[in-house]
């Protein structure tokens, strides 16, 4: 995996609904194919205009293979925060009004739409991890999932597909941040911070869940440190994190791979506190290194974290550094 909803609050569905003021709400639609708007009903017709495939369009009226819609009439709505990541330069155009041809149209009435939907954002989230992947095929897998939820909020997919939106957005701008040179800067507030908005709607929507656990622990990338510069504070702090996530969400696809993390820097802090002379700090983390392996151990004992775990134990209690260099 990079790899928002028919529930809405009630303030989110209020601003949906003066976006669409004069539109029949009941037509919204979205497309699983680009879609090219002609002036006219014709395919020699002048083209105003390209929908993307998970970008909604409100259907006006029908003529026998062609539809009359207002096209893009979702654009903008993603942009009110400005600490979300910009997909593409014209994301605030001016809805257009002309005909596509009848197909590809997925509508909340459609038979069998949730796994349509579903199944496309899946095919396009596939080909945006592949080399010389398409330019919006994650952007496209982003809105499709949305797509899931906010049409088919009672479909068993929502959830998931609620989800799987929030994370595609959520890697692509981890992916953007990290490019910046404040993201080699020790303090996480220095650096932008992802959008939380999209994954705090998951974790409201379907709290106790898998997915709310998964979102929680995409969140904790906005606390985690850009570089530890050799000191203690950091990995301290981010073993916190990850053991109280551990500790919270056990059911969690993510909570032996929490473990791990917590180890991994259990591991990094011997070492540190030895060079700082505090030799009774490192013998605590070193004793928390082998705690937590044996957690891993006897928790997920399937797990490959639960192995890599060990593996770190066995370093630590040979001697053999787990941060920087043995030069033994």
């Amino acid at each position: 995996m990079l790899v928002v909803g028919a529930a809405w609050s009630a303030q989110a569905q209020k601003k949906s609904k003066d976006k669409m003021s004069g539109y029949d709400r009941s037509a919204r639609a979205t497309m699983v194919h680009p879609a090219i708007v002609y002036t006219a009903a014709d395919d020699n017709a002048q083209h105003i205009d390209e929908v993307d495939p998970g970008h909604e369009v409100v259907v006006m009226e029908h003529n026998g293979a062609w539809v009359r819609v207002f096209a893009n009439t979702d654009k903008g709505d993603d942009q009110e925060d400005r600490s979300k990541p910009e997909f593409s330069a014209d994301e605030n155009a001016t809805p257009a009004s002309g005909w596509i041809h009848d197909k590809g149209i997925v509508t909340p009435a459609t038979p069998n739409g949730d796994a349509i939907l579903y199944g496309s954002a899946a095919n396009y989230e596939e080909e945006a991890t592949r080399p010389h992947a398409p330019k919006d095929a994650a952007e496209e897998a982003h809105l499709l999932y949305r797509r899931v939820a906010e049409y088919y909020p009672d479909s068993p997919l929502a959830a998931e597909a609620l989800f799987r939106s929030a994370d595609v957005r959520w890697q692509l701008d981890k992916a953007d941040i990290s490019t910046l040179p404040s993201a080699k800067e020790q303090e996480a507030y220095l650096r932008p911070e992802i959008y939380e908005g999209e994954m705090q709607k998951v974790t409201k929507l379907y709290p106790n869940s898998k997915f709310a656990a998964l979102a929680a622990y995409d969140l904790i990338d906005n606390k985690l440190c850009g570089d530890w510069q050799g000191l203690p504070k950091c990995p301290e702090m981010e073993a916190g994190l990850y053991q109280k996530y551990a500790d919270r969400y056990p059911d969690s696809p993510k909570a032996a791979e929490a473990l791990y993390e917590a180890t991994y820097r259990e591991g990094v802090l011997v070492e540190m506190y030895l060079v700082e002379e505090e030799k009774k700090r490192s013998d605590a983390a070193a004793a928390n290194v082998q705690g937590l392996a044996s957690e891993l151990k006897q928790r997920y004992p399937q797990s490959d974290y639960a192995a890599r775990a060990a593996s770190i134990a066995y370093h630590v209690a040979q001697g053999i550094p787990i941060y920087g260099n043995d030069r033994n």
